[in-house]
């Protein structure tokens, strides 16, 4: 397999090529995850029963999965990846303040896999707390390194292998088979604010796919309809996430021994089998940590290309951005390790808030202004009718997230109104607020023109 030979820049139509199933494996593939498994458990761990936690992963997870399906169809049709096409709405450099956004998000990412994988590669390999993260690390840049095509063939993989790993801890717990511990209620009940918190919590593991998932698809022969593509996508991400989250949710109701070390108790469930099961739960974090390593050298690509005037990017180059990028999430991995839980929560609420105002404006420039009409070339001059700086855009998203501070609420800050309803849920305002305004201003802006 060679490595891939495009970064940033357009795919010709010459070199498109793949089905769209392959993106319902990817998606499904990569959100079998023990991370994943965690988001689900969040709720409960807060006091929230199963039964609720339930709904509310549904209800997150099909709000996430929509946006960022939407996303995904930009991919055949413009060829490029995706926070690239964000220069239409922000300007060539402009573009760099989202993707500055995308790059840290998915270093946080990073680290959240690094932290996760520890207790599964000591229990494995007998590997420290630092040495763990630090090979997980390398794996992952070496894989990200060959590209989009290895990515595909391992999410297709996964979905099969991890998938019956998955089913197989079910069925086993269910049916208390082997050396299954019988289960054990805990204590729960509903709570509005730790409903709407696990609301924002599944709504945001999908939101934050929105700025890399076009990076899967833009290989796609550019006739592959939007809705085939949409579709495909969406099946795979709601049901690959909502079934695991459920599990994980499940887990933390009535395994909670199982539920506070996952990576190390599910394999016990399998006796014998325990050693490919770990290596499995392992294959899929290093699938995670790939993508948004992939995806977030793709942005910080993109913040390079657009001072240097540049379409591609050389293979030494993305190894020392790959590399650089790592490293980073492996030190905030190390350091975090003892307060994941913790830590994770209030990282996914941040994604959404610095996430969430670009893929509305994205998404509303696409489907309502432009109408999925662009001038790809314009993409990376700097000169071109995209311009350096929409000053426009980059008003409402900044003003966005400020109109986004008084829902916030994390450890070390809770807004009034996250105060006043009891939970966080910014992320409402900051998909209808900047969606509206770009709109209004950007159709004024280009009937002028």
């Amino acid at each position: 397999m060679d490595l891939e030979k495009h970064s940033i820049g357009f795919i010709p139509e010459t070199e498109r090529y793949g089905h769209p199933r392959r993106l319902f494996t990817v998606w499904f593939g990569t959100n079998l995850s023990i991370v994943c498994m965690t988001v689900g458990m969040l709720g409960v761990f807060a006091g929230l029963s199963f039964g609720w936690a339930l709904l509310a992963l549904v209800i997150g997870n099909a709000i996430g999965t929509v946006f960022m399906a939407a996303h995904s169809a930009q991919g055949p049709h413009l060829g490029v990846p995706q926070m690239i096409q964000s220069r239409a709405q922000f300007g060539v450099l402009g573009a760099a303040l989202p993707l500055l956004a995308v790059v840290v998000t998915y270093t946080l990412y990073n680290a959240a896999n690094g932290a996760v994988v520890g207790p599964a590669l000591a229990a494995t390999f007998g590997l420290g707390s630092v040495a763990a993260p630090v090979i997980f690390g390398i794996a992952t840049v070496l894989v990200a390194f060959v590209g989009y095509e290895l990515i595909h063939r391992i999410g297709a993989a996964m979905s099969v292998l991890s998938g019956l790993a998955l089913a197989a801890t079910a069925l086993i717990l269910w049916t208390g088979t082997g050396g299954a511990p019988a289960p054990v209620a805990v204590q729960s009940g509903f709570a509005p604010a730790i409903f709407l918190a696990t609301i924002t919590q599944a709504t945001a593991w999908g939101l934050t796919y929105g700025p890399y998932v076009a990076d899967y698809s833009r290989y796609l022969p550019s006739n592959v309809s939007t809705a085939r593509t949409f579709w495909a996508t969406a099946l795979g991400c709601f049901l690959g996430s909502t079934l695991t989250m459920v599990l994980g949710a499940w887990l933390a109701s009535f395994f909670a021994a199982i539920a506070g070390d996952p990576g190390v108790g599910i394999p016990a469930l399998f006796g014998p089998l325990a050693l490919p099961v770990r290596l499995l739960l392992i294959l899929g974090l290093l699938l995670g940590n790939v993508m948004t390593l992939y995806s977030a050298y793709m942005a910080s690509a993109g913040v390079l290309s657009g001072f240097h005037r540049r379409e591609t990017i050389g293979l030494g180059t993305k190894l020392a951005l790959m590399a650089a990028l790592i490293a980073v999430a492996t030190v905030i991995a190390i350091a975090t390790a003892g307060n994941f839980e913790h830590v994770f929560g209030d990282m996914l609420s941040l994604m959404v808030y610095l996430l969430v105002p670009w893929s509305a404006i994205n998404l509303a420039d696409y489907y309502w202004v432009r109408r999925g009409r662009y001038e790809v070339p314009a993409l990376f001059d700097l000169d071109g009718q995209y311009g350096r700086f929409n000053a426009a855009t980059l008003a409402i998203y900044a003003a966005t997230i400020l109109i986004e501070l008084p829902f916030l609420q994390v450890a070390a800050w809770t807004g009034p109104m996250a105060r006043w309803i009891g939970a966080d849920i910014g992320w409402l305002p900051g998909l209808v607020v900047p969606g509206l305004l770009y709109t209004l201003i950007e159709r004024r802006r280009l009937a002028r023109q």
